[in-house]
């Protein structure tokens, strides 16, 4: 029977060509987690299941059986498609039962590069904030965030906030209380210290498509 660190081995050589770093991406986590995972012979189990959606259940949790669930092996055409949505879908922080809803989608679109990144959905920037790295009009592919405690710090991230809309930002920690700080790449704009409770939905920024 194959240990949790073996299992965990297989699913990140399956997920990111057996790199710890990008795994850590794809689950919304910081690389250190996956790091103790290994070094401790363990697993989020929950996390891997909802994340990994290709993994047998049942292998997943003892190590019997075949890696990759029956459903998605005798169907290896199947296409990924990511819903493009408006700025407006995201809300939801910490809810489990996060869901974008249909009227909140314009279209959906098959990007072959994203096939193991785990991208719940992409959204259209706009504004000029995350000048040189991001564009107006860039389309960021995202994955949903579902706890606090999964921030990476200094990683752009969509925040859909209460009285703000939807901001592309990256978070640091904040000297203040319950909050935490969202900085603009363009020099032009201030950190700006954001109370938590302000924060209705979060998603790490995984990847671009971009016109040139």
């Amino acid at each position: 029977m194959m240990t949790k660190k073996e299992r965990l081995e297989e699913i990140i050589r399956y997920y990111s060509d057996g790199k710890p770093t990008a795994f850590a991406k794809f689950l919304g986590v910081a690389p250190s987690t996956i790091s103790t995972w290994l070094a401790r012979d363990t697993f989020d189990y929950d996390l891997l299941f909802a994340k990994c959606e290709d993994i047998n259940a049942d292998w997943l949790l003892s190590g019997e059986g075949t890696m990759i669930s029956e459903d998605k092996s005798n169907n290896t055409n199947t296409i990924n498609k990511i819903p493009l949505v408006e700025t407006t879908a995201i809300a939801g922080f910490g809810n489990y039962n996060f869901s974008i809803s249909n009227v909140d989608i314009k279209e959906y679109y098959v990007i072959p590069k994203f096939k193991h990144c785990k991208v719940d959905f992409m959204i259209e920037l706009s504004g000029d904030s995350m000048i040189p790295t991001y564009n107006r009009g860039d389309i960021v592919a995202c994955t949903i965030i579902k706890e606090a405690t999964f921030i990476q710090w200094n990683k752009c991230h969509i925040i859909a906030t209460a009285h703000q809309g939807s901001l592309c930002k990256r978070i640091m920690p904040s000297e203040k209380t319950d909050h935490v700080k969202i900085i603009s790449d363009n020099p032009a704009y201030p950190s700006i210290d954001l109370p938590l409770s302000e924060i209705k939905g979060l998603a790490l920024v995984v990847g671009v498509v971009r016109l040139e």
